[in-house]
């Protein structure tokens, strides 16, 4: 059912195979997106994280109830922004 598939690392470039057995386990937890990074690049974002890197994040504004919040990626003005309690809200 699942062929070892080719991909290319989004950071570093380098192609790597995302196996059968990493295709059926995404498939059991219901993952939908092939991974875009190479294992290398994946332990190495992992480290800088919990390593004392500290995640940068962006002032936004909640564009339901107006409060200023910070979020972990450069918002864009495309799309609305939510603080966490609105977020929440807005899922269930």
């Amino acid at each position: 059912m699942f062929e070892d598939k080719v991909l290319v690392c989004k950071d570093c470039g380098a192609e790597f195979v995302f196996t059968a057995g990493e295709q059926e386990f995404y498939a059991e937890k219901g993952f939908r997106n092939e991974p875009t990074r190479c294992k290398a690049c994946r332990n190495n974002r992992k480290a800088a994280r919990n390593n004392g890197g500290e995640r940068v994040m962006f002032d936004a504004v909640c564009a339901e109830c107006g409060r200023p919040t910070k979020i972990p990626f450069e918002p864009k003005t495309d799309k609305p922004i939510y603080c966490s309690e609105c977020f929440a809200k807005r899922r269930g």
